[in-house]
């Protein structure tokens, strides 16, 4: 086996599958779509001409005007996403940390937990749907309270909070189980340690725990980050397909609705960039944030 994995050819041909598929059902699409998004419109048919308008599209994206929707949708997927690590994160962390440190029925909690996650989208959509529309009005005629103008889901100020609320129940969970084994795998003697020294559980989570998983942090956040970016399903059955405006729904209204190939294409490529350009920068803060910690620690043992 060691004799296999030395020989470069060996890997080769193994990689080589994965590679290919890859490359055929991934990179090919984004260059396809690039190239489209550069035309007046993709052609229909062979011998239908199109002509190329270069960033025509991607600057009528950002180009003002009371039709073009597109900026406040990249604004609702920026508000998706600042909701998504500031309040689902640290949930999923507290709820990792609390069952990293040992409480009765471990073993079942983690597992109740993770269960919407494994639940479809699609089914998951449809009972908030129904607690947004039966559930929820009972209870406020219940406690004597008024209901927002059209209900939570045809309200525009209580719109992204209630497609947001569905994620944070379905994907907490996920989250929860990466740190909860990122956790489970710091050395125990570590742990004893910081307790011997009379460490309490808020400084140990602080000082130690959490600053040990980071690169499991790293991950969740840029899976939370991309997830955000490209959210589709559940607003879009949750809404029943309504007019909130987040770029995925954008493009898939501009492509299907409207027949905007070219145009939809470079909303889609916006995405993709947005995604690629937000987990660079992600890599760059740790990676800076690693190189700090470095030399503070060279600069101890110097002392």
């Amino acid at each position: 086996m060691k004799r296999v994995l030395s020989n470069k050819w060996s890997i080769a041909v193994f990689v080589l599958p994965t590679v290919l598929f890859f490359t055929y059902i991934v990179i090919i699409p984004i260059f396809k779509s690039f190239y489209y998004s550069l035309l007046s419109e993709i052609p229909a048919k062979v011998g239908d001409e199109s002509t190329f308008v270069w960033f025509k599209n991607y600057i009528k994206m950002f180009t003002p005007g009371r039709r073009n929707a597109f900026p406040g949708a990249v604004l609702n997927s920026m508000t998706y996403a600042a909701l998504s690590i500031f309040v689902q994160l640290p949930f999923s962390l507290l709820i990792a940390l609390i069952l990293a440190n040992g409480v009765k029925g471990e073993s079942m909690y983690r597992n109740i937990y993770f269960i919407p996650v494994v639940i479809s989208s699609v089914v998951i959509s449809l009972l908030w749907q129904r607690i947004y529309k039966d559930l929820v009005p009972a209870i406020y005629d219940g406690l004597g309270l008024a209901l927002p103008k059209n209900g939570f889901l045809g309200n525009k100020d209580t719109k992204l909070m209630a497609v947001f609320l569905p994620s944070l129940w379905q994907f907490v969970g996920y989250h929860m189980l990466l740190m909860y084994g990122a956790l489970k795998s710091i050395p125990s003697d570590v742990i004893e340690a910081a307790t011997v020294d009379g460490a309490s559980a808020t400084r140990m989570a602080f000082s130690i725990q959490i600053p040990m998983i980071k690169p499991m942090l790293k991950v969740c956040l840029s899976f939370s980050l991309i997830g955000s970016f490209k959210l589709f399903d559940t607003p879009w059955i949750l809404l029943e397909r309504s007019n909130m405006q987040l770029p995925a729904l954008s493009m898939y209204v501009e492509m299907f609705s409207n027949h905007k190939y070219s145009y939809a294409s470079a909303q889609a490529m916006f995405i993709v960039f947005e995604c690629l350009a937000f987990t660079a920068l992600l890599n760059l803060l740790f990676r800076e944030r690693d190189d700090r910690d470095l030399t503070k620690g060279r600069g101890r043992k110097a002392a």
